[in-house]
């Protein structure tokens, strides 16, 4: 046996030999896991600030919001426990969350998947620019999503006025005899909305595409035009596709956040609550409990709702992103 004394021939003098370092196998999880930290002390030392602020301003206020949400809290009095009631008032009572649920899908279900493929294919065809025609490009698109006065050129283009663009054209054509109250009128609120979103989606996800087309090695082509790949296409879903997952992942995860998270959109555009609640989504109803009646507890409930949502979204999408290029 390693661990025994081996023994020697009568005179000869017993040799003993070094004990091997204890397998895996002959530890509890706990104790592997304990060696494991302590050997690499130091990586984890670097990222416990990080992993401090996550834990503080992340995992503790969604685990807080779960449980206000079983409370009736107003933020001057002690929280009174009262159970699942929130949650029964808002599926059975609250006509305005419904709608804003409904308004929340059909915004996420267009501006994600659309956003999504529109970003991987234009940084596809940008990336097969020379750099310094592919870095003005990539500029331009991604432009609109850091600019503070893009929400200024659409309510300048529809304004409601004969003096908007839109109008202004519409008028001249014959079109229209009267300007259209563009972010005044239910039937084209959402669909504005929508416009707009996706005209500034091309974001974080945006560069995050064109840096993993950046890192694929060439030479993966090369073995792919050798195993019978023919044209562009199976070059991207059987080579580029696969070798960017992580990527692919980040910005899966910012479109459904962003989609899910458009308010800001709204606000600007149409003011707050908008026109008929015909854009009216579940962070315009979370900031209206929360932020304007501080009924926290409920307002807790529609945050939980929503990070549901969004929980189950990124699990049917990596699940979705697992099966690209098999």
């Amino acid at each position: 046996m390693a661990n025994k004394i081996e023994q020697g021939t009568p005179g000869s003098g017993a040799a003993v030999k070094t004990a091997r370092p204890v397998a895996r196998k002959d530890m509890t999880r706990a104790q592997w896991v304990w060696k494991e930290m302590k050997r690499n002390k130091v990586a984890y030392l670097m990222i416990a600030p990080f992993l401090l602020l996550f834990l503080l301003f992340t995992v503790v206020p969604v685990l807080l919001s779960m449980v206000l949400s079983l409370t009736d809290f107003n933020m001057l009095q002690f929280p009174h426990w009262q159970g699942l009631k929130n949650y029964s008032r808002l599926f059975l009572g609250d006509e305005i969350f419904l709608i804003a649920c409904k308004n929340t899908l059909v915004f996420a279900a267009i501006t994600g998947p659309v956003s999504y493929f529109m970003s991987l294919l234009i940084a596809w065809f940008i990336n097969e620019l020379p750099p310094k025609i592919r870095a003005v490009i990539t500029l331009i698109f991604y432009a609109p999503s850091i600019s503070g006065q893009v929400y200024l050129i659409w309510q300048t283009l529809f304004s409601s006025d004969s003096y908007g663009w839109a109008n202004g054209f519409l008028l001249n054509m014959g079109f229209i005899t009267t300007p259209i109250l563009w972010f005044q009128d239910a039937d084209y609120v959402m669909p504005l909305c929508i416009i707009v979103a996706l005209w500034t989606s091309l974001g974080t996800a945006f560069l995050a595409f064109i840096a993993g087309l950046q890192t694929i090695d060439r030479s993966l082509y090369e073995a792919g035009a050798v195993d019978g790949i023919r044209n562009r296409w199976q070059e991207f879903w059987y080579v580029t596709l696969p070798t960017m997952r992580p990527q692919l992942m980040f910005g899966a995860v910012l479109s459904i956040t962003q989609s899910f998270g458009f308010g800001a959109v709204v606000t600007a555009l149409c003011g707050f609550p908008s026109v008929d609640y015909a854009a009216h989504t579940i962070m315009h109803h979370l900031d209206d409990y929360g932020g304007q009646r501080y009924e926290i507890g409920y307002a807790s409930a529609i945050a939980v709702v929503l990070f549901i949502i969004m929980l189950t979204c990124n699990l049917v999408v990596k699940k979705l992103l697992s099966k690209v290029g098999q």
